[in-house]
């Protein structure tokens, strides 16, 4: 039995003896140590067939660190210190890129580890080629390894690359992949981004390494196939997995966006169109029943045939009693009619009978106000013209500029070769062919470089110093690098010719070019070594990289090669409240636009713009404008000094012409314009060009009409038996004063509340405006009043105008006074034509018609200004905007500002901001990389460059970028080879985890001071030095800002939805942080956004404006109507009416809705008082017998002056902006003002008196009684029984 025991045991030990050696076979390496070092810094390994030996306690801290896995039993490797050395640099790049997603840095290092160090080596390495070596050390052969094979698992390469593919480089905003796959990100796979790592033209290795990838043993070899760690996963157990924006499985599905609202259709049509045409034919099914049936009542019951519609037995003031007693409200309205017509006729006496001291009063006021002009100041400011400063845009800019400084300013030139041919690049030794377009060909790019290099040189004069580009530009890593911040293609070749021209040759091909280079840096811009046999930098001569999709325009997806277009970008600082320093960049600018107008060179076509290019264009628009306005201006005076007279013979027209009075009537339009303009300027308040260029067009509208009601009522006058002509002036006035102080104190209420408008152009517009109408109104009725009276005077004694002291022509006593024609026209004519039994239907249905397809295309309208409007037409910025719209890829910079108050000393703070491991899904980084996956929704382009992510990945202890003096706790960059210099962290658990607390703080200012190198391209100075504001001596971060860039904005529709979807995006993630209880909270900031913000509510304010104006046209008419409701709810509808039917014009020609055209609405609601309130007022005091006598007696005697003074006033000088230069003022002011007037003459000249004619009020008792009383005995009455 012992026996049989002993024999087992020997047989166990013999079996173990004979397998033992198949064990240690394995445990072979391939190599061990450094042989032969190379000239660009690298070094062979040794070939060493051995066993793996035992390493260094020097190197254990180091394999801990690098390989975890390894770090096991006795150490025995088949590496010594230096190999883990030189392995620990050459992982430096990809460990700042990938790190960030933990799973798929720990796959990477078990492939190099297991390459490196692994003690079973010869299981998945087969060296293929060596070169002679001797060596001294007996580990170390007698070869250098040249040429190997490393058999890898396909399940651990697909593993690892599904681990990585999806990671972030924050500051690049691409897919870390494409900085290290050689390739884009999208072509990257498995295979070929092993390949590329393992190649040794990639500048990292010393020689080649070929990948085999099978998951099968291959000739006796074993396929490295370790177990990896998904994204998904932790890699230590108090670990986090990847982040949702490294990692699409910790996320889930792409996140979708929302679908558009389906237009509301009814049976396939517009709803609104079909709607409103069942409305319009139920309407005139109904009114013509109506018509019908009243017609034929009439037929039965009123003996005549002609009799109106509405007509009892014809009453006058002169035969037929009113029956009954009149009411409260007539009488009250009686009462303040009898006391503005006593006033009235009371000042307009006193006025004729001491012009001079009325006169000399008036000039007196003019000077004092007028005085005020010489502390005018017109403002061209965009932001001033068109953001309120108390909006939440025009906060958030002054937040930012105040923190992080003014967004710089922008010098862009878009250049594109339009004669030359493209060409096609082969790459070296294989691969497709490569289509370059042809801005991108070598002569056109020398070219483009010989440009670029001169504007540099560019010099200006500014109060006799000279100021070049260098002195202004923006330069991030100043002073310790002070090239400028150039985006250009020429940057992927430092802007050097040389670079531009290197190239690689082998005996008998071109190994690689600026193609080659060109192709490498559009997907790694970042990069400090482009790995191919150039080896030259791809990023840019300033310290930061180049994105293709800013330097490059009219290319197809990501095919950076075709681009047909170089875009060229000259950054500018920009000063924060500092006049001299911001004039120095506009002098350049200017110097700028000089130079590129005059350069020559017919191969390109240049389009470009400066920052003040539109501002300079605007002036100039209005500069080269003003003959145009002054010549519509002049016009217009001609004819109202020509059309206020009322000649009778052709032998007095010396005499009975109103030259001088014309002339003097536009004299006191423009005067109380420019006393507006002073008194305002008293006050501090800027004027606009629309202030200047609209306001004179409405004023002298308002002004001429009351001009016309004067002068034309006084002529068509008699004066009564015994009457003086003071007292006659003065009952003239007592007539027509109160309709012109009820359209001009309604219209300066109007205006005044219009004041009340967020917007600061429809603000500045309503306050001058109002002003200037009642101060014409006070003057009309006073120093015109006073010169009508001196000239009436000059008349009767037959002296000549303008030269009144010459005699005229001797004219009969008795002849007649010359009746006007167009009076007559309106008495005779229009206005019984107008007012027919069967001309007043079709009138109301052609109306109700035109109102309802108004009001179907009003939500039509479009919602902003395309800039190219404001532009003149041979502007060089119309070839700029036309090629930005054309060729551009990305739209302007946005930042998402973290306002002061946040807490990122804390886990928790951190967790709601970052990106990478750890980080909420929700937080502010992961949800602008949401939305940016939704960009055609959102109009965000890209994932967010983050301070933050990027900071952590430099502290990391496993990065050599954080290291300081281990004496004076100094920093001390990458770059730097000193035994003093130590990592910042240690290598411990505590120190793998993010900082918190005063660690946080410790090492941020040295990131945000670290200038990017070979060694380490996290570096923050270049990227963030702005976006971080440190507070209280480094001890704490304030604001900070995220930015990424929007979608290409082609039109004002994409700019608003930019800005809206933005500000959603950042009122989420404000919410989502939970800072409620704090008081900060996150906005998003674009430098557009002051200017398109208005648009996001114009809407709301256009009907908030134009609603306060009416209402404050109907309480100002209620009043001064004499209480009379239902006659100023007809004029408001009809001046409602005038507005809707704007709507309509602006929708069929194309004018949009913004601060210029909500100017002209406004301004719209003024003048079509002008139409509708004389006529209204008319028909409210006429005493005749019925609606229709009573509409067209209002017709008649109030027509022809409000068709002479506003009408055919404007149709003379609307005529000659229509001939303008400049697009604005053909579409919003020739287009708006025809369409105005045209609308307010048919409106107020046809339609209302027929309104009137069928809805106006009975006549008032009291004012009947009170005219029969008054015109008892008269000599008016015999006139009027005449």
């Amino acid at each position: 039995m012992a026996a049989c025991s002993l024999l087992s045991l020997l047989t166990l030990c013999l079996f173990t003896l004979l397998h033992l050696p198949s064990k240690v076979s394995s445990q072979h390496c391939v190599w061990y140590g450094e042989c032969e070092r190379l000239t660009e810094g690298k070094s062979y390994n040794c070939e060493y067939l051995g066993p793996p030996i035992s390493l260094p306690n020097e190197g254990h801290e180091l394999l801990q660190e690098l390989c975890p896995s390894l770090y096991y039993g006795n150490v025995s490797l088949c590496c010594d210190v230096h190999q883990l050395k030189t392995l620990n640099t050459n992982l430096q790049l990809p460990l700042q890129f990938l790190s960030r997603c933990p799973s798929c840095f720990y796959n990477l290092m078990t492939l190099f580890c297991e390459l490196t160090c692994s003690p079973r080596q010869s299981e998945f390495l087969n060296v293929t080629q060596t070169i002679p070596y001797n060596s001294s050390d007996p580990h170390k052969g007698n070869s250098s390894i040249t040429a190997m094979e490393y058999f890898i698992g396909q399940s651990f390469a697909n593993a690892m690359y599904n681990s990585c593919k999806d990671v972030e480089a924050p500051s690049s905003n691409v897919k870390a992949l494409g900085l290290l796959c050689g390739r884009e990100a999208k072509d990257c796979t498995a295979t070929n981004w092993i390949q590329y790592m393992f190649n040794k033209n990639n500048g990292q290795i010393p020689f080649t390494i070929t990948p085999i990838f099978s998951d099968e043993h291959f000739l006796q070899m074993i396929p490295m196939n370790n177990a990896t760690k998904g994204c998904n996963e932790s890699v230590d157990e108090d670990g986090a997995p990847c982040s949702c924006q490294d990692c699409t499985l910790v996320c889930g599905n792409r996140p979708e966006p929302p679908q558009p609202p389906k237009p509301w259709l009814i049976w396939g049509f517009d709803a609104m169109a079909v709607v409103m045409w069942i409305i319009y034919v139920a309407f005139l099914l109904l009114f013509s029943a109506v018509v019908i049936g009243a017609w034929c009542y009439r037929k039965k019951n009123i003996v005549s045939e002609y009799a109106p519609i509405d007509s009892t037995l014809a009453y006058s003031v002169n035969a037929t009693p009113i029956a009954g007693e009149p009411s409260c409200c007539d009488r009250i309205g009686e009462r303040l009619e009898n006391g503005l017509r006593v006033a009235f006729t009371k000042w307009g006496s006193f006025c004729v009978r001491h012009p001079w001291i009325v006169i000399f009063f008036s000039l007196g006021v003019i000077a004092a106000c007028c005085s005020g002009l010489k502390y005018m100041r017109i403002t061209t400011d965009p932001v001033e013209l068109w953001s309120d400063p108390h909006s939440q845009a025009h906060k958030e800019k002054d937040y930012f500029d105040t923190h992080f400084g003014p967004f710089f300013r922008t010098e862009q030139l878009i250049i594109t070769a339009p004669y030359t041919e493209g060409d096609t690049y082969s790459p070296y030794p294989s691969g497709d062919d490569v289509y370059f377009g042809p801005p991108l060909t070598f002569h056109i790019l020398t070219q483009v470089l010989k440009l670029q290099d001169a504007i540099e040189n560019l010099t200006a004069e500014y109060q006799n110093e000279t100021v070049m580009l260098k002195d202004i530009c923006l330069a991030p890593l100043a002073p310790y690098n002070d090239n400028c911040t150039i985006l250009s293609v020429l940057n992927y070749f430092q802007n050097s010719y040389s670079v531009l021209n290197h190239t690689v040759w082998n005996e008998f091909y071109l190994v690689a070019d600026y193609h080659t280079h060109f192709l490498y840096c559009v997907q790694s811009p970042a990069s400090l070594n482009d790995t191919s046999p150039l080896h030259d930098p791809c990023l840019g001569t300033f310290g930061g990289p180049i994105f293709p999709w800013l330097v490059l325009g009219g290319y197809d997806g990501e095919n950076y090669s075709n681009a047909t277009a170089l875009v060229i970008t000259f950054p500018v600082n920009n000063f924060h409240n500092d006049t001299e320093k911001i004039n120095k960049a506009k002098a350049w600018e200017k110097e700028f636009i000089k130079f590129v107008e005059n350069y020559n060179n017919t191969n390109l076509s240049i389009a470009f713009s400066t920052e003040r290019s539109i501002e300079d264009e605007i002036n100039r628009e209005s500069t080269s404008d003003v003959t145009t306005v002054l010549i519509s201006y002049a016009l217009m005076f001609v004819y109202i000094s020509l059309a206020l007279g009322n000649i009778g013979h052709c032998r007095s027209i010396l005499v009975d012409s109103k030259i001088s009075l014309g002339i003097s009537g536009i004299l006191i339009v423009l005067s109380s314009v420019a006393c507006s303009l002073g008194i305002f300027s008293y006050a501090g308040i800027p004027l606009t060009l629309i202030v200047i260029e609209v306001i004179p067009f409405l004023v002298l509208a308002v002004g001429v009409d009351n001009i016309y009601i004067i002068v034309q009522t006084l002529q068509r006058d008699e004066r009564l038996q015994g009457e003086k002509l003071d007292q006659q002036i003065g009952r003239v006035l007592g007539d027509v004063a109160p309709s012109i102080f009820l359209s001009s104190f309604s219209e300066t209420v109007a205006f005044f509340l219009g004041a009340l408008s967020s917007m600061p152009a429809v603000r500045t517009f309503s306050i001058f405006a109002g002003m200037a109408v009642f101060l014409d109104f006070l003057l009309q009725i006073t120093c015109f009043v006073s010169l009508l009276g001196l000239d009436i005077k000059r008349q009767e004694r037959n002296r000549l105008d303008i030269l009144c002291c010459v005699p005229g022509c001797k004219r009969s006593r008795g002849s007649a006074k010359p009746k006007s024609w167009l009076f007559l026209f309106f008495k005779k004519i229009y206005s019984p034509l107008i007012l027919k039994d069967w001309m007043r239907p079709i009138v109301v249905s052609v109306f109700v018609g035109m109102l309802s397809f108004s009001i179907a295309v009003i939500n039509k309208v479009e919602v902003g200004l395309d800039q190219s409007l404001s532009m003149p037409d041979d502007s060089y910025v119309l070839k700029y905007f036309d090629s930005l719209n054309k060729y551009m890829h990305s739209g302007p910079p946005v930042y998402f500002v973290v306002e002061e108050g946040h807490d990122y000393k804390s886990m928790e703070g951190q967790s709601m901001v970052c990106g990478g491991a750890g980080c909420n899904n929700n937080s502010l980084v992961q949800q602008i990389y949401n939305a940016a996956q939704m960009d055609s929704y959102t109009k965000i382009g890209y994932a967010p460059s983050s301070w933050l992510d990027d900071y952590f990945d430099w502290v990391k202890p496993q990065s050599t970028c954080c290291r300081v003096y281990n004496n004076t706790e100094k920093f001390c960059n990458a770059s730097v080879v000193d035994p003093f210099c130590v990592r910042c962290r240690p290598f411990t658990p505590e120190g793998k985890r993010r900082p918190e607390g005063e660690e946080f703080m410790q090492f941020l200012p040295m990131f945000l001071s670290d200038n990017p190198n070979p060694k380490c391209g996290k570096g923050g100075h270049a990227a963030y030095s702005s976006a971080v504001d440190l507070l209280s001596n480094n001890t704490d971060v304030g604001a900070s800002y995220f930015m990424t860039y929007h979608t290409i904005l082609h039109n004002s529709s994409d700019f608003i939805d930019a800005l809206r979807k933005a500000r959603t995006i950042a009122l989420n993630i404000t919410e989502s942080m939970d800072t409620s209880s704090k008081n900060y909270s996150v906005f998003a900031y674009s430098v557009f956004y002051v200017f398109y913000e208005q648009y996001l509510t114009i809407v709301d304010d256009t009907v908030f404006n134009l609603c306060l104006s009416l209402a404050a046209i109907f309480f100002v008419a209620v009043i001064l109507l004499g209480f009379e409701i239902w006659s100023s709810v007809l004029m408001c509808v009809t001046i409602s009416m005038i507005l809707v039917n704007m709507f309509g014009v602006m929708w069929l020609w194309s004018i949009s809705l913004n601060a210029v055209s909500l100017v002209n609405l406004v301004m719209c609601c003024g003048i079509s008082v002008e139409f509708c309130s004389h006529v209204t007022r008319a028909f409210s005091v006429s005493t005749k017998g019925n609606r229709v006598q009573r509409a067209e007696d209002a017709l008649a005697h109030m027509g022809s002056s409000v068709f002479s003074g506003i009408t055919l006033t404007k149709f003379v000088g609307i005529g000659v902006l229509g001939l303008s230069k400049s697009q604005i003022f053909k579409v919003f002011y020739f287009r708006m003002y025809l369409s105005m007037v045209l609308l307010g003459a048919a409106h107020g000249l046809i339609f209302l008196p027929v309104l009137l004619s069928y809805l106006g009020p009975q006549v008032n008792k009291a004012k009947v009684q009170a005219a029969q009383a008054r015109m008892r005995g008269s000599e008016q009455e015999r006139l009027l029984n005449h």
